[in-house]
């Protein structure tokens, strides 16, 4: 179960745990590339304590539209989809 995640520190560790956890490579493959734009948007928004915002969540939505030329389309549905699933728990 997922506890909601409020800050992008809480996103960082629902992201570190999956490794600790049984998930496929697509799931890890999502996560670790999904980091990289949390990082990045996370840099312009202050710091890890930065709590999840609309604005945050569509920084990194507009990044994901951004980059999708960079993965195969299968891939970029796997993130995608990740994605989708992890905002249903952010707060």
């Amino acid at each position: 179960m997922v506890k909601n995640i409020e800050t992008i520190s809480d996103l960082y560790q629902y992201l570190d745990n999956l490794f600790d956890q049984d998930v496929d490579s697509d799931t890890l493959f999502a996560s670790g590339y999904l980091r990289g734009f949390i990082s990045l948007a996370a840099t312009h928004a202050g710091d890890e304590q930065q709590l999840m915002s609309e604005t945050l969540i569509d920084n990194i939505s507009e990044q994901l539209v951004q980059a999708k030329a960079e993965l195969s389309p299968q891939d970029s549905v796997i993130v995608q989809n990740f994605w989708l699933s992890l905002q249903a728990h952010i707060a």
